[in-house]
């Protein structure tokens, strides 16, 4: 077996594991059943997931970046529990080799990852143990954020690092598109749940019109290049008027540039019930239409 790698970036909300009945959001449904069965087909050994978190999992402490060691699933918003079976091994070779890339990265020895990693992984792969995941922390949440750049710069060492790997390496973004949840657009710091609830009650209605369909379609129009100069020099500004959710997109800017190749749009469609822009970009998707 030699390195091979296979990239996916998606949104994930709360509002679609609630969406029971599914009556909303059949393109990205639709996307995501494709996908699905294209992640089958790839067969990964490993999977490094770039993720964030919704203020739940890191707090008294937040870095910037942080590589998971052991980790389980947290169970908020529907997400799953149980273990995610973390390969130390390769997670330690990581730390050690972004360290000497200049990357002061943070170490987590365990956590309870929330939605932001969970929901994605039950999408898209199954049981959180279901395949080995390195699980890489980026803060999207809570200011200071680091630039979009650096979450490219991350991407393309840890792409660099692992194809010495004789592994077949599925990157996963997962977050944004274009959102603004109440909890993180009101509130600076964390809540306990009900207060969450609270607050997404009250401005839920305001938060549906939060969502910028041109700024997400033009954004995953950008990934169809295997170039990610582009990205090296967005700033904050240029993700604001998207709302403080779409700061998570910083992890889609990390696996694009890890698996260095183009993204192909799946699917992308606002569901304003999931206040959400709802986007799929995978590499290699048009091999398996």
């Amino acid at each position: 077996m030699v390195y091979v790698s296979q990239t996916l970036c998606l949104s994930h909300s709360p509002g679609f594991a609630r969406d029971d009945e599914e009556q909303f959001g059949d393109n990205f449904r639709a996307g995501l059943v494709q996908v699905r069965d294209a992640v089958r087909a790839f067969k990964p050994t490993l999977v490094v997931f770039f993720g964030s978190d919704h203020r739940r999992s890191f707090t008294d402490n937040l870095p910037a970046i942080s590589v998971v060691y052991s980790a389980e699933g947290l169970g908020d918003l529907r997400s799953p529990t149980g273990p995610y079976d973390v390969p130390v091994d390769v997670a330690k070779t990581l730390v050690a080799e972004l360290i000497a890339r200049d990357f002061d990265i943070a170490v987590t020895r365990h956590v309870a990852l929330d939605h932001g990693f969970g929901q994605t992984v039950a999408d898209v792969i199954g049981a959180l143990n279901s395949v080995p995941i390195v699980p890489i922390f980026i803060n999207c949440a809570t200011p200071p954020l680091a630039r979009p750049a650096r979450a490219v710069a991350l991407g393309k060492a840890v792409g660099e690092i692992l194809t010495d790997f004789d592994e077949r390496v599925l990157y996963i973004g997962s977050g944004g598109l274009s959102h603004n949840p109440p909890t993180l657009a009101l509130v600076a710091e964390g809540l306990p749940e009900h207060e969450r609830k609270r607050i997404s009650a009250e401005h839920r209605e305001a938060a549906k019109d939060m969502i910028r369909p041109d700024w997400d379609e033009a954004f995953i129009s950008s990934l169809a290049d295997a170039d990610t100069a582009w990205a090296e020099h967005l700033e904050q500004a240029d993700l604001d008027p998207a709302g403080v959710g779409v700061n998570e997109v910083r992890t889609w800017l990390a696996a694009h540039a890890a698996g260095g190749k183009a993204l192909d749009r799946v699917a992308y469609e606002p569901v304003r019930e999931w206040l959400t822009g709802m986007g799929i970009a995978m590499s290699d998707f048009s091999a398996h239409r």
